[in-house]
């Protein structure tokens, strides 16, 4: 067995990272996601510690101060950050990680692993994006989430987030949701075994 994995799985909102990253859970028994931290209110259903580490703003202003995050990033409000801890004790266990993270977190991900010796290695950056924006407007409409004004921030931040795709290391542009699985997949096991 090779070095363990860190799968970096990124995109603008609404291209599917979560579907993906689900089905890549499910599949794969080695495979660990990495809970992060947010500001947030818990949606209906989600649970602090499985879905999130749900943190008041101070707590969240002392885990930067301590400089804990190996990422952070504030979205459309609210905080966003994975611990450098839950990370690394996981890889340090031999379990292969999955982050899941937007566009900024990733690359602040790709810029710390290159001087980390134990994230260096393991990295591994997808960017999952749709064929076009027109799709994507159609994506974040369908799920009902969203209300048209933060529907138009996300394709705003989407339309900023595309021009990143080239500093990953792959690009997978969105079909079914069987087919991201599929090709995701592929680079994961590539990944585990190169």
């Amino acid at each position: 067995m090779g070095n363990p994995v860190m799968l970096v799985l990124s995109g603008p909102s609404g291209a599917g990272k979560t579907t993906v990253a689900r089905r890549l859970l499910k599949e794969n028994e080695c495979l660990r996601r990495v809970v992060t931290c947010t500001t947030r209110e818990p949606r209906e259903g989600e649970v602090d510690g499985k879905d999130y580490f749900f943190l008041t703003n101070e707590e969240f202003a002392r885990t930067i101060e301590a400089s804990d995050f190996l990422e952070h990033a504030e979205v459309y409000g609210n905080q966003y950050g994975t611990r450098h801890v839950d990370v690394r004790n996981k890889l340090q266990t031999g379990s292969n990680v999955l982050l899941v993270n937007d566009i900024q977190g990733a690359g602040t991900i790709r810029v710390l692993a290159k001087e980390d010796e134990l994230f260096g290695p393991a990295l591994v950056m997808v960017c999952l994006m749709t064929e076009g924006l027109v799709e994507l407007k159609g994506r974040l409409e369908s799920r009902g989430q969203d209300s048209r004004e933060v529907i138009n921030q996300r394709l705003e931040r989407a339309k900023e987030e595309i021009v990143h795709a080239d500093e990953f290391d792959h690009v997978v542009v969105s079909g079914s949701r069987e087919e991201d699985w599929q090709r995701v997949q592929a680079i994961y096991e590539a990944a585990k075994h190169g």
